[in-house]
Formats: structure tokens, sequence, C-alpha cells
């Protein structure tokens, strides 16, 4: 285990160089712009797994959807995750809702003020609860994520691996000998920032950067080598054969309820292969047929598509055909053009309906 000793003059001139650094230099969020918890807590959670870039229209998208909390509480977690389409971990927009609907219903719609509170409460985890506390409360907590892992083991050389027991304890103990004492929550969103902008993972922006006079990994030129990741988990590939079933303008769907990707999210009728297939072995097509039953039928298109998760790569296959008559829907939804808009569907799900709607639209 790495060892990190950190004397007070170092620790004050660290928060400080970070401090003052913010002070010029802070990025422009709408969240910034008061301290409220909700709009922190929301910013933090669209932001975990997600470039802020993108986060952004996501956060501008859902707050004016639900300006308040109640608003968030009293709404569907359909519309959320509608809301939430495209931006995948939609454990997170379920957590979200659950968590408003706790604190409206149980706690009188008032935020929890402290660390201690914050972390019970379902989807926030440490960094969170420390991020919320620290910017909207001044609670003295670090808050570490990827961002800081990054700035620390290159500042302070260090090769303990961030996603080992030892290197997360190693590093959490290191934030909080660091951390300012009198404003935690601008140190933090100044660590964020340095981290998003300047002491990137590639190509680091080392002659801007405020900390580069005590960077030991800077003077070592150990830059790219830091910080230390053990090996990620081997992508599982899946293959995923969909049906998109047309009957009289409607289309055949279902919601997903299982433990699984994309839960309570609506699909297609599906059939898992454990691997690719050949066109002369098992024919998915009519498996499918046979489950939802479908009569006489006019082939349209086949699309395909790759997707990627976490720890998973989706192959999709995406039939598509006109049937002449249904025997037995099996309790699929059957929902038209204009409803399709108002589900909330995986990304590619989405992808082929627009892909579908145009070619249709060009050809009236």
């Amino acid at each position: 285990m790495h060892s990190i000793l950190i004397n007070i003059s170092l620790s004050l001139e660290f928060s400080s160089i970070i401090l003052y650094w913010y002070l010029k230099n802070q990025r422009d969020f709408p969240w910034r712009k008061s301290k409220s918890a909700y709009k922190v807590w929301l910013s933090e959670i669209i932001l975990q797994q997600t470039q802020t870039s993108q986060g952004l229209s996501y956060y501008n998208r859902i707050i004016n959807a639900f300006p308040t909390i109640k608003e968030l509480a009293e709404d569907s977690e359909e519309k959320i995750l509608k809301l939430w389409q495209g931006l995948g971990y939609y454990s997170r927009a379920r957590n979200l809702h659950y968590t408003a609907k706790h604190i409206q219903n149980n706690l009188n719609g008032v935020f929890p003020n402290d660390y201690n509170s914050l972390i019970k409460l379902k989807g926030i985890g440490p960094y969170t609860a420390a991020a919320i506390s620290s910017i909207c409360f001044n609670e003295k907590r670090a808050a570490v994520d990827g961002n800081v892992y990054r700035i620390l083991a290159r500042v302070f050389n260090i090769y303990t691996p961030i996603n080992s027991s030892s290197g997360i304890k190693t590093f959490q103990e290191l934030a909080n000998s660091l951390i300012s004492e009198t404003n935690p929550g601008d140190y933090n969103q100044g660590l964020m920032d340095i981290g998003a902008t300047i002491c990137t993972p590639k190509i680091p922006k080392c002659n801007l950067c405020p900390l580069k006079s005590i960077c030991i990994a800077y003077d070592n030129n150990t830059i790219n080598d830091l910080p230390v990741k053990i090996k990620k988990t081997k992508i599982k590939q899946r293959y995923l054969h969909y049906l998109c079933v047309e009957y009289n303008g409607e289309f055949l769907m279902k919601k997903r309820t299982q433990q699984d990707i994309w839960k309570n999210l609506y699909d297609f009728p599906l059939i898992e292969s454990e691997g690719k297939t050949q066109e002369n072995e098992i024919d998915y097509k009519e498996k499918l047929k046979s489950i939802i039953g479908v009569g006489m039928v006019n082939i349209k298109n086949k699309k395909y598509y790759q997707h990627k998760l976490t720890h998973q790569k989706l192959n999709i296959t995406v039939e598509y055909i006109k049937a002449n008559k249904i025997m037995n829907d099996h309790g699929f939804l059957k929902v038209n053009r204009m409803q399709v808009q108002e589900l909330p569907v995986p990304k590619p799900i989405e992808r082929f309906f627009e892909e579908l709607f145009n070619s249709l639209d060009c050809k009236t």
C-alpha cells in the first residue's frame, strides 16, 4: 500500500492553488448559479459516466420539464425515462425518480443537508453525497471521482491502482487531507474542472496547469503512465434478434421488466442467441413469427446495429415486416406512430424508428 504523508504547508498550498484557479477559471454551468441541492443532485446524476457536453442538454431538458423536486416526484417514471432516452445507464433515471418521491413524500420535499443522510438515498454514492454536501451545505467532504484520482495520482506520483481496494482507500485519505477547510465546495469543483479541462486522460495541458510546480509526475516525465488502473473486465458479446411488426399502422412492442439492460424501456419481440448466426442456421425470423402469431407477411427490410455498453457489445438485427394478420399478439402493446414518439426506447430502437419513418416519409 502506498502511504502518502502530507504536511500542513503542502496541504494549504495545494488547496490555495485550486481555489485561486477556480475563482478565475470556473466553468459556467446553470446548476452553479445557485446552491440548490436539487439542481446539483440532478447535474451530478446526469454527469455520471457522461461527458459534460452531452449531459448539459439533458440537464436543461429535465430541469425545464421538472423545475422542482415536487414536479419530478409527481410525474411518471415513463416520462422521465423518455427524457433520459439516449443517455444510457437507465438505472440512474429510475433511481432519480425513486429518490425524488422519497424526499417529497417522506422528507417533506426537503433535501438532506449532510453527507451521512445523503448517502442513504438510493442512487447516491460517496462521490455524489460529498459533492452535494460540500457545494450546497459547505460540509468538509472530499469528492473523489475519476478526475480527482487522475490529478492526485500525477501530482503525488502514486502507482497504486485507482480501482483497487487499497487504491480507493489511499486516494480518499489523501483527498481528505488536502481539502479546503473554509471552502470545500469550490475546492471540489475546482478539482473537477482542472481534471476535465487540463489534467485530461490523454494529451494533458501541463503548461496550463496551476499544479505544475508541485507535480511529481510532471518532473519525472511519468504523466502518461498515471493513473494506474487494473485491466477491465472482458467485454461480453450479445446477439439480439428483433422483429418489428407493423399491422394496420400499429407496431407490436413490449416493456422490458426483467433485471437486464434497458429495464422499463420498450422494444420489439426478441430472441437472443448465443452467437453470430449464419443464414442457413436457425431461422430467427420464423421463431419470432411463431411467438407473436403473425400470419402472411410482407418482409420490408433488415437493419444491423452495434451498440456498446460498459461491459457488453450488442450485435442487433431488426427485421421490419408488414403483417396481413395477427393471430395472437401475446400481450404485446399495439402502438401507432404518434404513440411511439412518447415511449422510452433503447437508442438502437430509436435509431431504427428514425430511419424507418424517414424512409416512409420520403415515399409519400
